[in-house]
Order: C-alpha cells, then sequence, then structure tokens
C-alpha cells in the first residue's frame, strides 16, 4: 500500500526557557492509504496537540510531517477534522444539510452539487431525510454523525479524529464505532484516530500506536489481528481482542514492557 500520511522527528513544544513545556518529543510514523490506525495514551499525554500538529492547526517546534509525499505547511485541501465537542463544532443557527455543504463552499462546485455531495454524506451515516433540521434538535450521537458527514462530503485523502465518541453514552458509542467501520470499508478512507479508550483503540483500529506520558514518544505500534468484519459482542470476546487489550493495556502502565524496536506484528 502506498503511505498517506508520513511523520518523522516531530516534537512540539509550548513556551521557552525554563517554563517551556514538551508536548510531542521526536515522533516518527506512517499511516499506509485506507489504513485505519488508532493512536491510544493516558490523558494529557499530547494527543490533541499531536493531532493538531499534524492538521496544519498548528506549526510544530521540529520535525518533518507530510501528506501524500507533500509537506504539510497549513490546513491541506484534502485533510478533514473531526472533534470531540460536537455542539460546539456544528453551526446551530444552520440546517444539519448546510452544516455539511459549509466547507464545500470554497470548492469549485454548483449548489446543487454540494446539496448532492451532503445528501449522499448524510445517508453514508445513516442520517437520510434530516438535512432540514437544526442540530439542536438532534441527539448527541446523530449531531457527531453530522460532523462525520460534514468532513467525508469533503472526500478527504486523510479522516483525523479527535477522540470523536468521547462525549456520547456507551451505547450510542458502539453504534458510532460500527458505523466509522462500515463507512471507511465502504469508500476506502484513510483514518487517524486518538483516543484514550484502550477498548475503542482496539476494536476500530488496524493498528495501535500506543503513546507514552507526556511528552509523548511511540512506546509500540500494534497490528490489530482481528477480522475486518467485527461485532460489538463476539470480537470483544474473542482471545484475540482480550489479549490485545491486556498488551495495550501493560504498555500504557509500563513502557517499559514495549518490545525491542517499538513494533509488534
Amino acid at each position: 500500500m502506498a503511505t498517506m500520511l508520513e511523520v518523522s522527528g516531530l516534537h512540539h513544544r509550548y513556551g521557552s526557557g525554563e517554563t517551556a513545556h514538551v508536548a510531542v518529543n521526536d515522533l516518527a510514523f506512517t499511516v499506509e492509504s485506507g489504513q485505519l490506525a488508532c493512536i491510544v495514551g493516558p490523558s494529557g499525554c499530547g494527543k490533541s496537540t499531536l493531532l493538531r500538529c499534524l492538521s496544519g492547526l498548528i506549526r510544530p517546534s521540529g520535525g518533518r510531517v507530510a501528506l501524500h509525499g507533500d509537506p504539510v505547511d497549513g490546513v491541506p485541501d484534502d485533510l478533514a477534522v473531526v472533534f470531540q465537542d460536537y455542539s460546539r463544532s456544528l453551526f446551530p443557527w444552520l440546517t444539519v444539510r448546510q452544516n455539511v455543504e459549509f466547507p464545500l463552499r470554497w470548492k469549485s462546485m454548483s449548489r446543487a452539487e454540494r446539496r448532492s455531495r451532503a445528501e449522499e454524506a448524510l445517508e453514508w451515516v445513516n442520517l437520510p431525510g434530516v438535512g432540514s433540521k437544526y442540530p439542536w434538535q438532534l441527539s448527541g450521537g446523530m449531531q457527531q454523525r453530522v460532523s462525520i458527514a460534514r468532513a467525508l462530503a469533503r472526500r478527504p485523502a486523510l479522516l483525523l479524529m479527535d477522540e470523536p465518541f468521547a462525549s456520547v453514552d456507551a451505547q450510542t458509542r458502539f453504534e458510532l464505532e460500527d458505523l466509522l467501520r462500515d463507512v471507511q470499508q465502504q469508500n476506502e478512507t484513510t483514518i487517524l484516530l486518538v483516543t484514550h479508550d484502550i477498548d475503542e483503540s482496539v476494536y476500530l483500529g488496524d493498528r495501535v500506536l500506543v503513546l507514552s506520558t507526556s511528552p509523548a514518544s511511540i512506546v509500540a505500534d500494534l497490528t490489530v489481528d482481528l477480522p475486518a468484519e467485527r461485532d460489538q459482542i463476539s470480537t470483544r470476546e474473542s482471545a484475540e481482542f482480550v489479549s490485545l487489550r491486556a498488551e495495550v493495556a501493560r504498555l500504557l502502565h509500563d513502557p517499559a514492557q514495549a518490545p525491542a524496536g517499538a513494533t509488534t506484528d
């Protein structure tokens, strides 16, 4: 597979001198095209800073980020981000359809094309027929689906997700996890998802990159050897899932247990 995202020597610090805080330190990894990779780490380890560096929202202190070979200098046109707080990422005065269409206004598309793209994206997230409603008329889970639809409507080369299901209840979280895997496989979307939830990282990912405490560095890069078709009950009960979940938990608790080279296949 072709490399979609390449990160090398990435580090970022806030401030300078004795008060400087190093958030991420010498990170290096790649994400292949069509892959769903999860980054898991303890709270406060620098996951969100990492995502902002990858997306071009902030300029890292050093290192290199490249999207399909091109250096990231500012937010790339073919990249989209889904944030954790759906209530603050959607415009309450716009309809659902207008929210999904919003990032398409800067593309060379007619109004009819934007509407068609928005309706298609809403169908992908199982929200047909709600385009005329407003976000505040929908449940939290439905609002996050709208956020995902807005990102997918751009048909990005890379979709970055910052703990996208952390603000919904457990049942809705399971539904959104399954939805994301279905959409990712149907559209062969490349996704990098940041989370602090061990079970979520194993259930969703083709790979799990485990981060250390702050400043974030990669402890291990684990291949998820689970079937492409997954189920919230049977998959989580499987020996493979339980074993990998325990491995991630051990690495988060004691990074010294990471295998040599920080990679496990």
